[in-house]
């Protein structure tokens, strides 16, 4: 074999290695002719090719030349080694020379299984192998003692012997052989889960009897007796209150009046005998709720109607109410009433599209009329809050827009700003020429064939009543 594939504590010097294989050198020989020195193994290697040179300078070689270089291979065995298997744990370090020696005692050393189980393994883990490992070493079973191969009883006996003893997988403590196992947990562990028959959910065999005591489809007796049958616990209450014959009702006139109770049984008998006064009993009901309505229609009216000061009017269908005013002279539309703020001045919008008075046909007339209101007889009359009117322009680019707007000052003198009595029909007041048609047309006033108006009332020297 070549040179030493060893690992070396200390470099060696360069003249121990072999310049064919490169390693320190086994048997050194050394060729008188020109110094140089080869493995015994490696220079015949080299010159059973026929080719008797040196190998490091061609020079013709003479085997009477070739001579054991004794001084190098007492220095390579005088070298300090590490052991051969040192990966393998060995911390093992001397002289080559003792290398052999150690081998032989070496626990690191690769040997293989004395059972012939094909393993391959140290000295160190040759006991550990036969004792825990090894396939074909003879076990015997701690609880049905028997005899079994290392192989069959790792992975096959151990875990399914039928005489291990097992500790209960519902926890309930108890301990008993695998083979008594599967009939303890299936009808005598206590622990074991069942199904309720009645609900068909599932619980702990000594939780069960304590579940029934509140089991929603646990069979009971009806409170009144009204049938042997007994009806699951869930549905007893749909049951007085729905179906027991025998369960005390009330009239299904209650609401309208009527104060009877009886047993369902007899409600029939009830209504049929009683018709005539359940009849009144509802005239009188619907009289008292038609009543309450009217009310709540009212104050949902004024709470809808009452504003801050500010109301927008949007007149859609543009372009046929004003074909229509044009046909029908003097045709008005006027808004739905509102209030100027809470607990104040009542009024409408009154718009005259084809004009009216001195801007007929030419002009949109807008005014405004103060209205019969829930608090006139606690307001200050005459109406003196400033008003002004509002026509918007609608162009998508609110920087674009041009509004229009006139706004007046009430005079006290004018009886449109008197309070109001309900047999007045005043036109109201405002601007008979508030916007030419033309004007209308130059930009985005009419837009979706709307015309959108508010009216303002400055509320600021409004006094709260």
């Amino acid at each position: 074999m070549p040179g030493y594939s060893l690992s070396f504590a200390d470099k060696l010097r360069r003249r121990c290695y072999c310049p064919l294989c490169h390693l320190p050198m086994r048997d050194p020989v050394l060729v008188r002719t020109c110094g140089h020195r080869f493995c015994d193994i490696c220079l015949q290697e080299y010159l059973s090719g026929g080719i008797f040179k040196c190998p490091e300078d061609d020079k013709p070689l003479d085997y009477a030349k070739l001579y054991p270089d004794n001084e190098v291979h007492t220095e390579i065995m005088n070298s300090i080694i590490r052991c051969t298997y040192q990966k393998e744990g060995c911390r093992w370090i001397d002289k080559l020379q003792n290398l052999p020696n150690h081998l032989q005692a070496c626990r690191f050393d690769v040997i293989t299984c004395p059972n012939k189980c094909t393993a391959h393994l140290t000295k160190a883990n040759l006991d550990d192998h036969l004792e825990y490992l090894c396939p074909k070493r003879v076990v015997i079973c701690d609880f049905c003692q028997q005899e079994f191969s290392g192989q069959f009883m790792d992975q096959t006996h151990a875990g399914s012997c039928h005489k291990e003893i097992m500790w209960c997988e519902n926890k309930c403590g108890a301990k008993l052989e695998r083979r008594y196992l599967a009939n303890h947990m299936k009808n005598e562990c206590h622990k074991r889960t069942v199904t309720c028959q009645y609900c068909s959910k599932e619980f702990l065999q000594e939780t069960l009897q304590t579940h029934q005591y509140q089991c929603p489809r646990f069979p009971v007796t009806c409170p009144n007796r009204c049938d042997p049958a007994k009806i699951p616990r869930e549905d007893i209450d749909i049951h007085v209150h729905e179906a027991c014959p025998s369960a005390t009702i009330s009239c299904p006139f209650k609401d309208a009046g009527c104060r009877h109770k009886c047993p369902r049984y007899s409600l029939e008998l009830h209504i049929e005998e009683s018709m005539k006064t359940h009849l009144e009993l509802t005239c009188d009901l619907v009289k008292q709720q038609q009543a309450q309505i009217t009310q709540l229609c009212s104050a949902l009216q004024t709470i809808t109607q009452t504003t801050d000061g500010v109301f927008i009017w949007k007149i859609s269908n543009y372009k046929a109410k004003f074909n229509e005013a044009i046909y029908k002279s003097n045709k008005e539309l006027v808004s739905p009433p509102f209030y100027t703020s809470r607990f104040g001045y009542k009024a409408c919008l009154s718009v005259f599209l084809n004009g009216n008075g001195a801007g007929e046909g030419k002009f949109i007339s807008v005014y405004i009329k103060l209205l019969q209101g829930d608090y006139d007889n606690i307001l200050d009359w005459p109406f003196s809050l400033p008003v002004s009117f509002t026509v918007y322009d609608q162009n998508a680019d609110a920087s674009l827009r041009t509004n229009l707007s006139e706004s007046f000052l009430p005079d006290p003198a004018w009886k449109h700003f008197q309070k109001p009595v309900q047999t007045s029909e005043s036109l109201g007041f405002g601007y008979p020429k508030f916007v030419s048609h033309e004007v209308l047309k130059t930009r985005d006033y009419i837009k979706d064939d709307s015309l959108i108006l508010k009216v303002s009332v400055d509320n600021t020297k409004f006094i709260r009543p």
